[in-house]
């Protein structure tokens, strides 16, 4: 399955697809964060900007999935699934790639891209 692009998240895909990674920002209070919201929940404030990152991270957690939950998964099994918390602040849930066997909580990652189609670019982490 492949993501439902809504004008909120529309930045984060295009930024994407130029293989550039952003988060949600608020200009009145500073707050940082993905998935965005239509207002900051820190402040209420209604005006959104979005801030690209660095792309590096830091490993939280992650599991092994051995079972496709949907039938698109199936040539990908197993994958991984983390949960990484980027150096701005923010956590994505995303995809650990490359060789990772001897990842562990705390490790620091990198983002890289994976062109899915024409308009939907996937951020996936590796390690360092």
């Amino acid at each position: 399955p492949l993501p439902k692009i809504t004008p909120l998240d529309k930045p984060f895909w295009d930024a994407a697809r130029d293989n550039r990674l952003v988060v949600q920002t608020c200009p009145a209070c500073g707050d940082t964060r993905f998935p965005p919201s239509p207002i900051c929940p820190k402040c209420l404030n209604p005006d959104q900007t979005w801030k690209q990152c660095s792309g590096r991270g830091t490993l939280e957690s992650w599991v092994d999935f051995h079972r496709a939950y949907w039938g698109g998964f199936n040539d990908a099994l197993p994958y991984r699934v983390c949960l990484v918390r980027l150096d701005e602040g923010p956590l994505l849930v995303s995809n650990l790639v490359g060789n990772s066997d001897d990842a562990k909580i705390g490790a620091p990652l990198h983002v890289v891209f994976e062109r899915v189609t024409e308009d939907v670019t996937l951020a996936k982490f590796a390690l360092d």
